[in-house]
């Protein structure tokens, strides 16, 4: 009895007994919400969800904290009681994925989170350059749309944020696949950008130089007048002069 007791709480908790007892798990965040065990989808509730999402985006936290991300217009008591049903709910649905250290709160390590390969990828690019396979990182970093549908604040600082992390990467990958004459990767790398802010200056810069050096001035041009307009249309400005002097020079 005491054995099945010790059982029940440990669930309750969400504490791994022991990583071995329990598989893998595959959390996507990007296009829509998944959650995977080897080859089975895991249908969880949209409270759990959060909690889950709020783990892979955070990392370890407090229950202090959780409470007041997840449930902030709620009082203390009942945030707290809704943590703790979500926590055995979810510890019910995937033994395993939630660890109890004790004051904080954190995903297994056994949990493999998309989101956290695009910002491994995004730190990597930062610190080394274009150091692995640009081909790899493009296809990487364009289809990490984050939680698209979700509105809660806390979500749409992330989504911002990794909106920026994503520009960045690209714009890495588009000018040092330029320097190397590898305009095809430098194009799509820009291009990407592009589809996230058709503004972006920097991106059609070397949008324009890459399809240039490839001998495509056709489309380096529409590339030019479509960021013109764009431009005029959303802001009622005019090009600045390093696009328009970068233009004049190749044409």
């Amino acid at each position: 009895m005491l054995e099945l007791f010790q059982l029940t709480v440990v669930l309750d908790l969400g504490v791994s007994m022991g990583s071995g007892n329990f598989c893998h798990f595959q959390l996507s965040l990007f296009q829509s919400w998944k959650l995977r065990s080897g080859s089975c989808v895991l249908h969880v509730a949209a409270r759990q969800q959060r909690l889950i999402t709020a783990l892979a985006i955070h990392g370890p936290r407090p229950r202090s904290y959780l409470v007041g991300l997840l449930w902030p217009e709620s009082c203390e008591s009942r945030a707290l009681e809704s943590l703790r049903v979500s926590m055995h709910l979810v510890s019910r649905q995937a033994p395993g994925l939630l660890v109890n250290g004790g004051p904080e709160l954190s995903l297994s390590e056994l949990v493999d989170v998309d989101l956290h390969r695009v910002r491994a990828c995004v730190r990597d690019l930062n610190q080394n350059g274009l150091s692995g396979s640009a081909a790899a990182a493009l296809i990487l970093l364009r289809d990490a749309e984050l939680l698209p549908g979700w509105y809660e604040d806390w979500v749409l600082f992330e989504q911002s944020r990794l909106r920026q992390d994503r520009l960045h990467a690209f714009h890495i990958i588009g000018r040092e696949a330029l320097a190397r004459r590898d305009y095809e990767i430098a194009v799509e790398a820009s291009e990407a950008a592009l589809q996230l802010e058709p503004l972006y200056e920097s991106a059609v810069g070397l949008l324009i130089q890459a399809q240039t050096k490839q001998g495509n001035n056709a489309a380096a041009i529409r590339a030019f007048n479509i960021y013109r307009e764009n431009l005029m249309e959303d802001m009622g400005l005019a090009p600045s002069e390093h696009i328009l002097r970068l233009v004049r020079d190749y044409f």
